[in-house]
């Protein structure tokens, strides 16, 4: 697959490094299900006062998000807005 017939979920931001919202509904997915696993987690690990498993799940949950950014998004790079 060539990478103009690549489908971006994640676009990158204007300004700064990184990635933006989403634009397509399976980022839409991956963001929601980043967002309800880790709030189950906390909920989950919290209350039972396991605060180093909630740690690691968090950074699991984030590292894996950041993974699927970076394979299915836009390359990340120090952006300053539109080129004029």
């Amino acid at each position: 697959m060539s990478i103009e017939n690549k489908t971006i979920w994640f676009p990158a931001k204007r300004y700064g490094w990184g990635w933006g919202p989403p634009s397509t509904w399976q980022g839409w997915l991956v963001l929601a299900a980043y967002v309800v696993l880790l709030t189950v987690g906390s909920v989950y690990f919290l209350k039972r006062e396991m605060v180093l498993a909630f740690i690691i799940l968090t950074l699991s949950l984030t590292g894996g998000l950041m993974l699927v950014c970076w394979i299915k998004g836009e390359k990340p790079e120090w952006r300053w807005g539109p080129k004029s």
